[in-house]
């Protein structure tokens, strides 16, 4: 062991001093504090934008191929479904799935009140897993039943409680158009998919459906749904896409679809960096101000190291290593604090939100093992270059006055 390593560990394990003890202590607890509260805040932050981009993903898809024209509305140009095209599509690597659907607003009333919605009309091809996820009560639509399958309907929790409806009950939906179209259609199922911007704007019909209202052909369709493996390949996968489908169709990725959304959860991240350089300077400031206290305390003591013939340097290395101990362990106890609360969250939901604002009942936590590992090097990388600095006080100590001071 070095002469600042050995000088270090005994001022460190078996220092009988009493004076600096409650300073290294809050200096300690500062580090814990701060570290758990950034791990939570970046797992929190991503948790919450997984879950609602799980959300808009699993209603919406990853991207939409409809025709390219001038029609931004949400009931498409229709144009051919063609099995080629799908195949184009399905050899794009990250894709794992192309669904047809097609959508067409309309008004439903019931129960003396009215609600305009968008009608989103699927075939049996669908994929039904993340819709059954979100189910509150019935089923989805049943293709087995195919004299009955134009007449069903899936409605959302908010559309059901804004018109007094639910599973089972009959509603009349209105198609603005001409001439003026109206059917009845049976509810089957409410689902909630915890997005205002989606559960007050969708209901889920047959495709069939829709192609009867708009007088379409048989093979005519209002766009594909498409869904990848890798939502971080997003915008890769779309330009794969556009350049293997006909140039009369355009991708859309769902950023594109739901500006609104996304730009939210991206302006989430400029909270986590507040919070992450709030929590470190609150811990840099611990730790300096435990450190002048302990060179203060220790005045004696580097006057006769000096007097011996130690270097400043040498005398520095003996505080800075005692900080590295301070540091490492309230860094291990802020993990224990971070990591512990963390997955008492996922396992539990024990702290609930609001779902009107929060989209979602519960704080969500998503803990990625690369996020803890950075914040710890650089919560240590940081605190130790900023103790540099303070740790120089020793290169003003005069022996002669030290050893007097004593």
């Amino acid at each position: 062991m070095n002469f600042a390593g050995f000088i270090s560990s005994r001022i460190t394990f078996k220092s009988k001093r009493t004076f600096s003890k409650l300073i290294v202590r809050i200096a300690i607890i500062g580090i814990m504090l701060g570290l758990g509260v950034m791990i939570l805040s970046i797992a929190v932050i991503k948790g919450f934008k997984q879950e609602i981009r799980e959300k808009v993903r699993g209603f919406a898809g990853d991207i939409q191929i409809v025709k390219l024209d001038n029609n931004a509305s949400y009931e498409r140009s229709a144009f051919t479904d063609s099995a080629a095209i799908v195949k184009a599509i399905r050899l794009v690597g990250q894709v794992t799935g192309v669904y047809p659907y097609a959508a067409k607003p309309g008004i439903i009333k019931a129960n003396n009140e009215i609600e305009g919605v968008v009608l989103k009309g699927v075939d049996k091809t669908y994929n039904w897993d993340y819709i059954k996820k979100a189910m509150v009560t019935g089923t989805v639509i049943q293709y087995s039943d195919t004299a009955e399958v134009q007449n069903q309907i899936m409605i959302s929790q908010l559309t059901a409680n804004r018109l007094k409806l639910k599973t089972g009950d009959d509603l009349m939906m209105y198609f603005v158009q001409e001439p003026l179209r109206k059917r009845k259609l049976k509810i089957v199922g409410v689902f909630s998919i915890g997005v205002d911007e989606v559960d007050k704007t969708f209901v889920i019909g047959d495709l069939a459906l829709v192609k009867r209202l708009n007088n379409w052909t048989k093979g005519e369709i209002g766009g594909y749904e498409v869904r990848i493996s890798d939502f971080n390949e997003l915008n890769a996968t779309a330009d794969a896409i556009n350049d293997r489908i006909p140039i009369k169709l355009k991708s859309y990725t769902v950023l594109e679809n739901y500006p609104t959304i996304f730009e939210w959860l991206g302006m989430l991240d400029v909270n986590t960096v507040v919070m992450l350089v709030l929590m470190i300077a609150v811990a840099v400031i611990n730790m300096i101000s435990a450190l002048l206290i302990m060179i203060l305390e220790r005045t004696a003591m580097i006057g006769m190291l000096k007097a011996m013939g130690a270097g400043n340097w040498a005398i520095q290395k003996i505080f800075l290593y005692n900080a590295t101990y301070l540091i490492g362990l309230g860094l291990v106890l802020g993990n224990a604090l971070g990591l512990g609360l963390g997955f008492f969250q996922q396992q539990t939901h024990f702290f609930k939100l609001d779902r009107a604002s929060y989209y979602m009942t519960f704080v969500p936590i998503k803990i990625v093992w690369m996020d803890v590992l950075l914040l710890n090097l650089g919560t240590l990388i940081v605190c130790l270059l900023v103790l540099i600095i303070p740790s120089m006080l020793v290169t003003r100590i005069s022996p002669v006055k030290a050893i007097r001071f004593k």
